[in-house]
């Protein structure tokens, strides 16, 4: 249905965002993928099998733009979680629809209440904050999809931390009502403002990851100095041809 180019042993969707469509009539599920994620995966097959079975699997990190090039000799864009959840919040505005937010803080959800309110005033919105903790009861697991299945919505965003929010959407996805879900993150802290995301100068210049190790150096510091050489070395053996 879409574009794309097998990237490192992942289908990486290469085509237009605008040709991602909300009402293409089955569900989707959109990843993304990065080299902290890609050599995460490497280690935790679960994960793995949740990223390889996306309907849509986004290049979210300049060393997926890296490899294309440096591999396959091919220029790809750029494709953020956040310009995913911009771009189905101005098509939903177009059309009256709906979307809903799992996951942070109720604080986080209630300014993207309000930001929408402002920016997006045809969108219907629904969220649900579920406890903080690294696995959920299957009490709990079950009021959460009894929330996003009552409000029924178009997009489902989820935002835990990965490889959470992924393995947990692939576990419970044929039980979810939605037209389209997607796994963003940290998009739902850059998007209230509870978190500031990097300049533009920063994103243009691929170096987003920067800002952000310097103001959350023992969160990020292991993908920035483990994960990237790791997959830097994958990305060269690639190249090399000693992998396939």
């Amino acid at each position: 249905m879409y574009k794309t180019l097998q990237i490192m042993g992942y289908d990486i969707f290469v085509d237009d965002i605008s040709t991602i469509n909300v009402d293409a009539g089955q569900k989707q599920v959109i990843n993304t993928l990065n080299p902290h994620s890609y050599v995460t995966a490497k280690e935790d097959k679960f994960f793995e099998e949740a990223l390889r079975s996306s309907d849509v699997l986004l290049p979210d990190g300049s060393g997926i733009v890296l490899a294309a090039k440096q591999v396959y000799n091919e220029e790809i864009q750029k494709i953020a979680g956040s310009d995913l959840h911009i771009y189905l919040l101005e098509e939903l505005n177009k059309t009256g629809g709906s979307v809903f937010y799992m996951g942070a803080s109720q604080h986080t959800l209630d300014k993207i209440h309000e930001r929408i309110a402002r920016e997006y005033p045809s969108v219907k919105v629904g969220s649900y904050s579920p406890p903080f903790k690294p696995e959920f009861t299957d009490e709990e697991n079950a009021e959460i999809i009894k929330r996003v299945n009552a409000f029924g919505p178009d997009v489902l965003f989820i935002g835990m931390t990965a490889p959470k929010q992924e393995k947990w959407l692939h576990t419970h996805k044929e039980k979810l009502d939605f037209k389209i879900a997607s796994c963003i993150g940290a998009v739902f802290d850059f998007y209230a403002g509870t978190v500031i995301r990097p300049s533009q100068f920063w994103i243009d210049m691929h170096l987003e990851w920067l800002p952000r190790l310097f103001k959350e150096p023992k969160r990020l510091w292991r993908r920035n100095f483990v994960s990237t050489p790791l997959f830097l070395l994958d990305m060269f053996m690639y190249r090399l041809g000693m992998k396939k």
